[in-house]
């Protein structure tokens, strides 16, 4: 098990792929908190989780709430007293132009896909120091690398994302804390909801993941979980600041 005995903490992690990438860590070892708004979702993922051997507990942690973000943080130190990996994956899609988009949906944005990032980090760096190392994976999207149309508040907060982590990464490499970026495209998960109304409904958008992305498909939660994997363990142990794009060649295309 490759992630034997490590601490992970990860948001978001009731759904989608923030929950298919804890499902992957335990099944290698972890112990993982699953931190999700959704306090039934984070206590059926853990449940799903110890029920197929591994060890999970679930916090319920409104990322919105830096009060609940420090909790967080310091409840796993306080349990655990260390953090080895910390996924920061919860956040929010709000489509539109600049026209569109109303400063609250471009301040929430912001508030949840980069500050909350952040703010996590900054709890969890001194302990990785003092512990002699860790990993901190921050989700962005292939909107961070590339741009949508009519996803201002988005592609801005998740352009954000992988300057935030490249800069965090060249901070503290020194301290063996590596910090990358996970960069997914299209994937089948519920997060894609408000982009599948503004397209029209999901026949609009199975055309244009069909005719848009180069593989013509979606990715899979669990295609993602093993880039996850491969970014929060030492398989990846030369690797920092990237920000590593999974998106059948969308971003390419």
């Amino acid at each position: 098990m490759i992630l034997k005995d490590r601490i992970a903490v990860v948001t978001g992690a009731g759904s989608g792929i923030g929950r298919a990438g804890a499902m992957i860590m335990a099944s290698e070892g972890a112990a993982v908190i699953i931190a999700d708004r959704d306090p039934m979702a984070g206590e059926a993922a853990a449940l799903d989780i110890r029920e197929a051997g591994g060890r999970a507990e679930a916090m319920a942690t409104d990322v919105n709430d830096d009060k609940a973000i420090e909790a967080l943080i310091a409840g796993t130190l306080s349990k655990y007293g260390r953090i080895d990996i910390l996924h920061n994956h919860a956040g929010i899609q709000v489509g539109g132009t600049l026209t569109e988009v109303g400063t609250d949906g471009m301040d929430a944005s912001w508030r949840i896909n980069v500050r909350a990032q952040f703010l996590a980090a900054k709890a969890a760096m001194p302990a990785m120091i003092a512990q002699g190392g860790g990993v901190i994976l921050n989700t962005a999207s292939n909107s961070g690398v590339f741009y949508d149309r009519e996803m201002i508040a988005y592609a801005t907060s998740k352009h954000a994302v992988v300057a935030m982590t490249r800069q965090m990464s060249l901070d503290y490499a020194r301290h063996n804390v590596r910090v990358n970026a996970l960069c997914p495209g299209w994937v089948d998960t519920p997060f894609n909801e408000p982009f599948i109304a503004q397209m029209g409904g999901r026949g609009a958008i199975e055309t244009y993941v069909r005719t848009k992305i180069p593989m013509g498909r979606w990715a899979s939660a669990e295609e993602i979980a093993e880039a996850i994997l491969f970014l929060v363990s030492d398989r990846s142990s030369f690797m920092t600041g990237q920000a590593l794009v999974i998106d059948g060649g969308e971003s390419i295309g």
